[in-house]
């Protein structure tokens, strides 16, 4: 029984640390010297056209501006990169088939039977794009993507992570 218990115990953490992760990808300019950038400013005709409310949009801008600080760029009124951000959400269903007998594949004369779980997360995507505000190309793109939360109190830790993750990856190490 003792088994059993820890097996649902093991099996519940998986299932929890499988949702939590924040997967991210960067994309850059190979030809474009990074160290050459100090300052940065927010693109707001891009940032306006996000579909996620205002008060996400500020949550996200402010984590933005602390992870740019952090790596010593300067917010300026005349940058050498413009931010851009967009996101995209998904509704995700997750299907979990297990036994309660050992081994592997289905047997119904096993006690316990067979289980199936189905739950649904909302994922979500944040692109991060960095601009030369000069050429007004893209140079540089991160995308963080993860499960949501509706908690508030929860959003803005959320939100940070997301971020501070995409945000790691900048600037692209030289191969």
């Amino acid at each position: 029984m003792k088994k059993i218990k820890l097996l649902s115990l093991v099996f519940i953490a998986l299932l929890v640390a499988s949702c939590s992760p924040i997967r991210v990808a960067t994309d850059y300019d190979d030809e474009v010297n990074f160290s050459t950038y100090k300052t940065y400013a927010f693109f707001k005709e891009g940032i306006d056209k996000a579909k996620i409310s205002d008060l996400d949009k500020k949550r996200i801008l402010r984590a933005i501006d602390a992870e740019m600080q952090k790596k010593g760029f300067i917010k300026s009124e005349n940058p050498d990169i413009l931010v851009n951000m967009f996101t995209n959400s998904n509704q995700r269903v997750d299907v979990d088939q297990w036994g309660g007998a050992w081994g592997w594949g289905w047997n119904p004369w096993m006690w316990g039977g067979n289980f199936t779980t189905v739950s649904t997360v909302t994922e979500g995507t944040l692109y991060i794009d960095f601009i030369d505000a000069r050429k007004k190309d893209l140079i540089w793109q991160g995308i963080g993507t993860g499960v949501l939360t509706l908690d508030r109190d929860e959003k803005q830790e959320r939100i940070n992570e997301f971020v501070a993750e995409i945000i790691a990856q900048f600037p692209p190490e030289k191969k």
